[in-house]
């Protein structure tokens, strides 16, 4: 909850500085750049070493960024540039603790039981999402970024408390080779990726994964700025749409929860996928929170199933023992999609739609009617195109022969050590 007040108050303080959807842009880019090399060994890290302790170390490393962005701004010195360095920091360790997180899930939880867990972590995600911009755009007139980042380094101390004293099992490793027969380091960074690309229904998996990535966060990081440009800048409809997310994805990570979500779960994945992506285009469509607010409860319902679903489907395809090497090469892929999408997505906003809809470039009559002319206007034809990429994505998933395997895994599988067809 503090972390998304923090990251709610950056984001009024940067578009009250720049009003640049690049600007927004770029600290995304330097948070999920800084991850990619060191997703590199967080797998070897995550597996080798004590999973609760790094967990502690990576909620240390983001509240003594938090301090340095406070102190920074008490002092009347924080710039544009700060946040991009103290982001580039932060998300360097982050990563290692993400890992550390995701794969301890599976040696607490039955593997029955592993969808009704993640939704139950969605809960946590969407619920913060709905107080976290909820109190930051209340609190903000009020207090200002240097208030809101108070409340969050109390949260942190909360948080570390609380995973201090929570029991997290470490998985047993198998025996280590002798010295004469250890792998080469390069050997040992791959191993997750080699393993993942050895196995057809994984790879595919991953390469649906990365599609719909790349098509989500390209229309994901223009939003915040598209809703701020059609809505002068309002504080309060930024935070009521992030509130309507939370809202939407609360609700399908309780009914996920109750449920426990289909037994084949490769449908759940694509059928959130596809639920999201139609949500999403309403939501471009929209020019007011009349649209926005129910398109974006809609769109956030179809994520827990989404996300719980795929989470689970990796959980029961990978031991334990090696889950931190599998899921930081998954992540990885993930990262450079991401930053693709980041990438591109600030200069095509502020370059390309924006001033094409204000010169009347692209804004043939059917788009001008759709979207009209206004600031804005261009990001939200941006923003509907991904959303139609989402819902191809899913559509061309539907039909990939080895996604299907993990239906025919469903309806046989009878033991938690089983794997999906096609694992070697």
């Amino acid at each position: 909850m503090g972390s998304y007040m923090t990251f709610f108050a950056l984001t009024l303080w940067t578009w009250e500085q720049t009003e640049s959807a690049t600007a927004l842009a770029l600290i995304t880019f330097c948070l999920q750049l800084s991850q990619i090399p060191t997703t590199l060994f967080a797998g070897l890290v995550v597996d080798r070493f004590n999973r609760k302790h790094l967990m502690l170390f990576g909620d240390a490393i983001n509240a003594v960024a938090t301090c340095v962005v406070g102190f920074l701004h008490l002092t009347q010195q924080l710039q544009i540039w700060h946040l991009y360095l103290v982001a580039a920091i932060a998300g360097s360790f982050m990563q290692i603790q993400v890992l550390a997180y995701q794969a301890s899930m599976a040696v607490i939880v039955p593997k029955s039981q592993y969808t009704r867990a993640n939704a139950m972590g969605a809960t946590v995600h969407y619920g913060s999402t709905i107080v976290g911009p909820a109190l930051a755009g209340s609190l903000y007139p009020a207090i200002g970024l240097s208030g809101i980042i108070g409340i969050d380094l109390t949260t942190f101390g909360i948080a570390f408390l609380t995973l201090l004293a929570a029991p997290i099992p470490n998985p047993v490793s198998p025996s280590k080779p002798s010295s004469g027969q250890r792998e080469p380091l390069t050997r040992q960074l791959t191993f997750g990726l080699r393993h993942i690309l050895r196995q057809p229904s994984l790879k595919a998996l991953l390469l649906l994964s990365a599609m719909f990535t790349f098509a989500h966060d390209l229309g994901a990081t223009v939003s915040q700025p598209m809703i701020l440009a059609r809505s002068g800048g309002d504080a309060q409809v930024l935070a009521s749409v992030s509130a309507a997310a939370g809202v939407g994805g609360v609700a399908g990570a309780v009914i996920i929860s109750l449920w426990g979500g289909p037994k084949q779960r490769i449908r759940g994945v694509l059928g959130g996928m596809l639920g999201a992506g139609l949500s999403k285009m309403v939501f471009g469509l929209g020019r007011s929170l009349p649209v926005w607010v129910p398109a974006q409860v809609s769109s956030s319902l179809n994520f827990p199933l989404l996300g719980s679903c795929r989470g689970a489907l990796w959980m029961e395809s990978v031991t334990p023992q090696i889950q931190g090497r599998i899921f930081s090469a998954k992540s990885l892929v993930f990262q450079i999609a991401s930053l693709g999408a980041v990438v591109c997505a600030g200069p095509l906003a502020d370059q390309v739609f924006e001033p094409a809809m204000q010169t009347g470039a692209i804004a043939v009559p059917f788009l001008t009617t759709l979207f009209g002319r206004g600031a804005g206007s261009g990001m939200a034809i941006m923003y509907t195109f991904c959303s139609l990429g989402l819902v191809l994505v899913a559509i061309w998933g539907m039909f990939n022969p080895y996604l299907k395997r993990f239906d025919a895994s469903s309806d046989t599988s009878s033991t938690d050590s089983q794997p999906v067809p096609g694992q070697s």
